[in-house]
């Protein structure tokens, strides 16, 4: 499967489909009478069966009417050049009455000098939504980016030629503004109440069908997509097709929770996984591309990575929580603040971290020069540490697959100490390279040519002294590991 952002494809004359839209300004109740027992299959109910439980079925009708004047139309006219195709020249007689007339346009290697062309027009269409009365409307980076022209147009028929007033493509949030006033605008929600389970809306222009509404339930939260270090994106069911991009997700009280951006689709259609930006993300980018025409966002110079229970167990932690860190930079200020490798981060200025995806974000929102508290996790007690946030370079986020291998009596590695030359190459002072996994390693995800650097936080400098740690080791160890440029840390069962 494929991450797609919610673009349609090209149609008659290079016009590309793309919308979205919606939002409500008053919460009322949207649920329709609860399907319950009858009173006889409760009579008959044994004495011991708990109450059945009841599902309230949502009505949207009321949310999609109030936020529809608050839903509007994009336009975009963009410019692409067209390469006109180059040929061959046809093979001729020198006699042959035609051979001068293509001759005259032979260039080099005996191909066709391609005629000239004009760039060819294209047309994109999207919908944003209004967040405040006097013309402020949130849509999607890609559906407006590279844009010559930006129309807006109101469910009241007017247009608008709306001014770009920032694109942020790390969260894929542009903002746009049209010179009115006194228009209807959406309620903002807050996306961290929101539950799996729950109903959402969304409204949009699917494949171009405007003001078309869908619903669905939340399936997860904080969600990491591949190149999306600063999103911890809401997935639903909802039925979200190219055309939905920029607009709302809604939840049963009629307020914005978020953005929708994304799907993840073989098709290129709907297949019950979307993807949506929070929206107090979206509102914290709008509200710097307002003030400064640009998003500046803190750092702390880690690499981090979820926890599964195999790698919990392996720190001796009770509970899979907290964002693992797999390698810090040198000179920066998660080096500075006395950050290690293997640390737990459990709060970040007091707020729980549950996943490590809501991490990014977080210190993202921080100004450059802002203190942070951290609690973290390191050899089985909590440590306090204060992070001074510095300027957001490009965020690295090493993934590990969610692997649980069964228990075996050996880790399954052979291994061998780096060459003189490896070490120069890589930067790597000690470790061992991998050059067959089999057994607990290689379910766990370790492949040949990784390289480990420590066991358990310890660093391995042999294949002796990776032995001695395994047998050493309990159940549940963390392998340090280190792909290419990407270090990731590996939890074994090895039993």
């Amino acid at each position: 499967m494929k991450l797609k952002a919610l673009v349609g494809g090209l149609i008659a004359a290079g016009v590309i489909t793309a919308a979205v839209g919606g939002y409500s300004q008053a919460g009322t109740p949207i649920f329709t009478k609860t399907r319950t027992e009858t009173a006889a299959a409760v009579a008959t109910a044994p004495a011991t069966a708990q109450a059945p439980v009841t599902v309230a079925l949502p009505d949207f009708s009321a949310i999609a009417e109030r936020n529809g004047p608050a839903v509007v139309n994009i336009t975009v006219s963009q410019e692409v050049k067209a390469d006109a195709p180059t040929m061959q020249m046809p093979q001729m007689d020198p006699d042959d009455p035609f051979y001068e007339f293509f001759k005259r346009f032979q260039g080099p290697r005996g191909q066709m000098r391609p005629m000239p062309r004009s760039p060819m027009p294209q047309h994109a269409l999207g919908s944003g939504f209004i967040v405040s009365p006097d013309g402020v409307i949130l849509t999607n980076a890609h559906v407006v980016a590279g844009a010559k022209e930006v129309i807006v147009r109101l469910t009241d028929k007017r247009e608008f030629k709306a001014k770009t007033v920032g694109i942020d493509r790390g969260t894929d949030v542009a903002v746009l503004k049209i010179d009115a006033k006194d228009l209807p605008y959406v309620v903002i929600g807050n996306p961290e109440a929101v539950k799996p389970g729950q109903w959402v809306a969304a409204i949009g222009s699917p494949f171009g069908m405007e003001n078309t509404v869908t619903a669905g339930i939340i399936s997860a939260k904080y969600r990491s997509l591949p190149d999306e270090n600063y999103v911890p994106f809401i997935q639903t069911d909802v039925a979200v097709n190219p055309g939905n991009s920029g607009g709302p997700l809604l939840n049963t009280k009629g307020e914005v929770i978020g953005m929708n951006s994304q799907i993840y689709s073989n098709s290129g259609g709907y297949e019950g996984l979307s993807f949506a930006i929070p929206i107090d993300v979206a509102m914290k980018v709008k509200d710097q591309l307002v003030k400064y025409g640009k998003v500046e966002r803190g750092r702390m110079g880690v690499t981090i990575q979820n926890l599964n229970q195999d790698l919990a167990k392996s720190f001796g932690l009770e509970k899979a929580q907290g964002a693992l860190v797999s390698s810090v930079e040198p000179d920066s200020p998660a080096a500075k603040a006395g950050v290690e490798v293997g640390d737990v981060i459990l709060k970040f200025n007091g707020e729980a971290i549950s996943e490590s995806t809501q991490l990014p974000a977080r210190v993202a929102d921080l100004k450059p020069g802002t203190s942070a508290k951290l609690e973290v996790w390191r050899q089985g007690g909590t440590k306090d540490l204060t992070v001074t946030v510095g300027a957001m370079k490009d965020a690295k986020v090493a993934a590990a697959d969610d692997t649980s291998a069964k228990p075996q009596g050996k880790l399954g590695l052979a291994v061998r100490p780096l060459t003189p030359d490896e070490r120069e190459q890589s930067g790597i002072k000690d470790g061992l390279v991998v050059e067959s996994s089999d057994g607990p390693a290689a379910r766990a995800g370790v492949q040949e040519g990784d390289v480990i650097l420590s066991l358990n936080g310890t660093p391995v400098k042999s294949a002796e002294q990776l032995s001695t740690l395994v047998t050493k080791a309990g159940k549940n160890v963390a392998l340090l590991v280190q792909r290419g440029e990407a270090k990731m840390f590996v939890p074994v069962q090895i039993g």
